[in-house]
């Protein structure tokens, strides 16, 4: 008979860690939950600052098609009607995101969709003809596959310098692939997702990841990686949602990210910007967008609370947000992948663990099926 104390050591008390620690917890099992930071809900953990749920890690909407998921986040918490309708400010003139009518008849002065598709089409058009001339038959970069998509102003003004910022890197150094598509809206709708469902949950995100977390031991400022001899041994089974590189020891170098910094400021002011998410597109803006927290619930207090994003390069000590997508990174992440799936006793899952970037819905879709499979093992 088994002397461990507990059936499962989950790495990480962020969604898919508190998702699996739900449903493992649900099913009679005895859970582990460790994390290295000083709270629970990895990069949804929200701060309470004047009475307003500051997203620490960036903004945060919950948004899918996925009924099943959307049910199960709501019988845990109860969602808002907050609907994600960026605008982006490009040198003191406002445009509404995704691409739409809004956006077209500010940036044209058009009135229609077929006047929006003519200009867009005639843009274009002066693209691949240009394109032709220079011998170029398929676009070799970021830059020429998004004026093929959308043409050269839409471009200039709304994709170039905010792309530039977020991956420190120009347009023509970055491949085309990461731009397959643009969408194009021939309508007025700002809804920026296509999904069925959307919102944010009513108190914040800790609400959410506490009642997943309910009756579960969770201990924090607990570092895997100096205790990993000593934590494996209490548990039969280990949930890794940390860095796969630094489980392996960097067999096979390091994986590359894109980090944010953030900027937070309370302001004696009620509204600062009248939007949750505002995108500074231009480059000589340093800063990628600034978040407006208490948008995301309609709050009313008498203060506001702001936070400016940097987009930078990661480095050792800093918090991983975007994995790198390109051949080299991919084929890292492939060898580290083959090394967890033979790594016995060990699931790994998440953004991290996966190398993979994931929206929540898809996390937490990606965890009720893993933790299905493994309890009914």
């Amino acid at each position: 008979m088994s002397d461990r104390k507990y059936d499962y050591l989950i790495v990480g008390a962020g969604l898919f860690g508190a998702v699996f620690a739900c449903e493992a917890k649900k099913a009679g099992k005895r859970c582990l939950v460790v994390d290295r930071r000083d709270h629970s809900g990895g990069n949804i953990h929200c701060d309470v600052i004047e009475g307003i749920n500051v997203h620490r890690y960036g903004a945060h909407i919950f948004h899918t098609s996925d009924r099943e998921v959307w049910r199960y986040v709501n019988e845990l918490a109860e969602f808002n009607r907050y609907t994600n309708q960026p605008v982006a400010n490009y040198r003191g003139k406002l445009y509404n995101l995704p691409f739409n009518m809004n956006t077209f008849n500010r940036m044209w002065g058009v009135v229609t969709p077929a006047e929006a598709e003519a200009e867009i089409s005639r843009q274009r058009a002066e693209v691949v003809v240009a394109m032709r001339k220079a011998g170029v038959t398929e676009p070799r970069n970021l830059e020429e596959q998004a004026l093929m998509l959308v043409g050269r102003d839409i471009y200039e003004i709304l994709i170039k310098g905010y792309t530039e910022k977020q991956w420190g890197r120009k347009c023509t150094e970055l491949p085309a692939f990461i731009i397959k598509r643009l969408p194009v809206r021939l309508t007025f709708d700002n809804n920026y997702f296509n999904d069925t469902y959307q919102g944010v949950p009513i108190g914040g995100y800790n609400i959410l990841i506490d009642k997943m977390l309910e009756g579960v031991e969770v201990r924090l400022g607990v570092d895997y990686f100096k205790e990993r001899e000593t934590l494996t041994a209490v548990a039969d089974r280990t949930v890794f949602t940390g860095a796969i590189d630094q489980y392996f020891g960097y067999a096979h170098g390091h994986l590359e990210y894109r980090t944010v910094r953030f900027e937070t400021e309370t302001l004696d002011m009620a509204n600062y910007q009248g939007n949750a998410v505002v995108n500074y597109t231009s480059a000589d803006v340093p800063y990628t967008r600034i978040i407006e927290h208490k948008h995301f619930e309609f709050g009313t207090q008498p203060k506001t609370v702001i936070s400016r994003e940097y987009s930078e390069e990661w480095r050792e000590g800093m918090e991983p947000y975007y994995p790198v997508n390109d051949a080299k990174n991919g084929e890292t992440a492939r060898k580290y992948g083959e090394m967890a799936a033979s790594e016995k006793g060990v699931i790994f899952g998440g953004r991290l663990a996966e190398y993979k970037y994931y929206d929540m819905d898809k996390v937490v879709a990606r965890a009720l099926e893993v933790s299905r499979l493994e309890l009914k093992r």
